[in-house]
């Protein structure tokens, strides 16, 4: 009896056991599968057939299909009857070892255009005039809010202070199809140098996801960057939210002895 019931209550471990160990291969295959179709690797978007793949990474047919219902969730392949599981989805790709405009970043996938929600002059907050270092808090700054798009497809929404003494020339300047780097350095005379970055994951709002055309809730990839010029003068705070199944960040680290 005792063999009986050790056998009864490791039988369903066991099954468990092995359906972690399908998903974790799946989530394995579709990370793999992923960079492949994101780099156009498949010949006119089309993967091959789940038995190939099955063959080639040495998995199962259920593994694969495992694998291809995740890239189906991200909404980067799609099975089609008669024809297969074809690539439908594209991400776009943002270098973080260059300091670059959007515009500057995307010229070959196509045209970047800006539209300016909002632009007027208001009262800093306090972590803004910091970051700034501007005299003290609710000192004015130009607050802009911008949709972006490439080819008219929503990409991101950016939140963005610029000093007032630099702002007040943004006024008038053309937004709407020229990124501020570029408006900044010939505003100010000077090249922009350096900016501090941080990429993390977030919710959308109500508000971003609306803008951006995205389920309210989904994740979007948060960039908080401020930018320096030449002389180490910041001169721009921003807080870009990009949809995150359309744009991938990319970058060529070195380390350091």
């Amino acid at each position: 009896m005792p063999a009986e019931r050790t056998r009864e209550h490791t039988a369903p471990v066991a099954a468990a056991r092995r359906r972690r160990l399908r998903a974790d291969r799946a989530r394995q295959l579709a990370d793999l599968l992923r960079r492949q179709v994101l780099l156009q690797g498949f010949p006119a978007g089309l993967l091959p057939h789940e038995d190939a793949l099955g063959a080639d990474y040495g998995v199962s047919r259920n593994t694969v299909r495992q694998a291809l219902d995740l890239l189906r969730a991200e909404q980067l392949v799609e099975r089609v009857p008669g024809v297969g599981t074809v690539v439908v989805g594209a991400k776009y790709p943002h270098g973080l070892d260059r300091l670059m405009g959007l515009a500057e970043t995307l010229h070959e996938h196509g045209r970047v255009t800006n539209e300016v929600r909002t632009m007027a002059p208001v009262p800093a907050p306090a972590p803004v005039a910091e970051r700034l270092r501007l005299e003290g808090p609710n000192t004015d700054v130009l607050y802009i809010e911008r949709l972006r798009r490439l080819d008219g497809l929503p990409l991101s929404l950016d939140l963005t202070y610029v000093p007032m003494d630099v702002g007040i020339e943004l006024l008038n300047a053309d937004l709407e199809n020229t990124d501020i780097f570029r408006l900044l350095e010939e505003i100010t005379g000077q090249p922009l140098g350096t900016a501090e970055i941080t990429l993390e994951a977030v919710n959308a709002d109500a508000h971003s996801a609306a803008v951006l055309q995205s389920p309210r809730g989904a994740a979007v990839l948060m960039l908080e960057r401020l930018t320096h010029l030449s002389d180490g003068r910041p001169v721009d705070l921003e807080f870009i939210r990009f949809r995150g199944d359309r744009i991938t960040m990319r970058g060529l680290l070195h380390r350091s002895v």
